[in-house]
């Protein structure tokens, strides 16, 4: 009994430990992956969202063209993404995304018939905007792991 719960906690050990050195790189990747993938899905014309940013865009933004906000939101998602990666750059990115979820949430108060089947009960869309929560609680996790610049490395 006692080697073999001294197998599982030496098991255990290295599983966690290999799981800490992942983690900040994985959140990056992860990071990256959706703002950079999803802002070039829009940069081509192809994402699945586009209506959805063009509705919240006639309810709140509508003092320029639709055809240049949207280049330039695209582009911003994929710098966002492209920030993530950069050692260094968390201090600057973490306000991005931050800018960037909360208007990306709006359609939640602003366009609630496309974003609600039913009271709590969100549409495909609306499932897209309620798992920010999880990037945000990844960006969290990355943000945390930076010194603070009182700091001396």
């Amino acid at each position: 009994m006692y080697n073999t719960n001294m197998k599982l906690e030496k098991i255990d050990y290295k599983i966690i430990n290999f799981l800490k050195k992942i983690t900040v790189p994985s959140a990056r990747i992860a990071l990256f992956i959706i703002f950079f993938y999803f802002g070039f899905l829009k940069l081509i014309g192809l994402s699945p969202a586009s209506e959805l940013v063009y509705s919240l865009f006639n309810q709140t933004i509508n003092f320029m063209d639709f055809t240049i906000f949207y280049i330039l939101f695209s582009l911003f998602e994929c710098l966002i993404g492209i920030l993530f990666l950069i050692k260094g750059a968390e201090r600057i990115v973490f306000p991005l995304l931050l800018f960037h979820i909360v208007t990306t949430t709006l359609p939640l108060f602003i366009l609630p018939e496309a974003i609600w089947q039913q009271k709590f009960i969100p549409t495909l869309e609306g499932q897209y905007i309620i798992k920010n929560i999880v990037i945000i609680a990844a960006a969290i996790g990355l943000v945390s792991h930076i010194h603070p610049l009182s700091e001396k490395n």
